[in-house]
């Protein structure tokens, strides 16, 4: 739900000096009955630039094999999620703003951690592949504290309409659109097992990359910013600049 208060007094006082509506019933319909526009938003990590390269490494290798994947580009940023909700597209300043206090003024967080292997979740012949994230307690509090200052704006029962439109004008997945809505407790606190999608590929590929041996290397959070989310959870359209750690 939008939150209500002081804020929307203000903005309906601006609306009603702007219009004149014939009598108070329909000023409150006006006001109060608007279709509400939702949006599916990522608040997420943009690692370092190693992590980026090993990222794009995998990429091209999946890619090879499957075409019809997506490329680590401008449109499908290498991330790290720490939450993804649908909020009301009007409310998105105020998101941002409540996201880059907390990050802003909480404790400090170590920025820092450890890519330890590989996964994939397959789909029949293909699967989508990425690097597993070593969760720390800093990084568990901080998406603790994102979560709580969002939930204020959260809204459920998104469609894919709020999600950023496929370049190839394909749809929206469901998969995609329930990942959203259920993000909140299977894959937060102590379920939240961060990582970077590195794409989708052939299940002959997947298998063959999971086989070889895994060097864990470090991996830094650079920045925290907000994504609107695209199909496959990738983060698609940059909405927002929040926190450079």
């Amino acid at each position: 739900m939008r939150p209500t208060g002081a804020g929307t007094e203000r903005k309906d006082a601006a609306f009603a000096g702007t219009y004149v509506f014939p009598n108070p019933v329909d000023r409150f319909s006006q006001a109060h009955f608007r279709p509400m526009t939702l949006m599916a938003i990522n608040v997420l990590f943009e690692p370092d630039a190693a992590t980026v390269a090993r990222a794009k490494g995998l990429n091209a290798r999946l890619l090879a094999s499957y075409p019809s994947g997506f490329a680590l580009d401008a449109h499908h940023a290498p991330h790290i999620t720490i939450l993804q909700r649908f909020v009301p597209s009007a409310d998105l300043e105020a998101v941002a703003q409540a996201v880059r206090q907390v990050v802003a003024t909480g404790p400090a967080v170590n920025w820092q951690t450890t890519a330890t292997g590989t996964y994939d979740l397959a789909h029949g012949n293909l699967g989508a592949m990425g690097i597993v994230i070593q969760p720390t307690d800093d990084w568990r509090h901080l998406q603790q504290r994102i979560i709580a200052a969002v939930a204020p704006f959260a809204a459920e029962q998104g469609s894919a309409e709020a999600f950023a439109p496929r370049l190839d004008g394909g749809p929206i997945s469901q998969l995609t659109v329930d990942y959203v809505e259920t993000f909140v407790g299977p894959r937060t606190g102590p379920n939240y097992h961060p990582h970077i999608t590195v794409g989708i590929g052939h299940r002959d590929v997947l298998d063959g990359i999971e086989a070889e041996p895994f060097e864990p290397f470090p991996v830094r959070a650079e920045a925290v910013s907000l994504y609107q989310v695209g199909d496959y959870g990738v983060a698609q359209i940059k909405l927002h600049d929040l926190h450079r750690c």
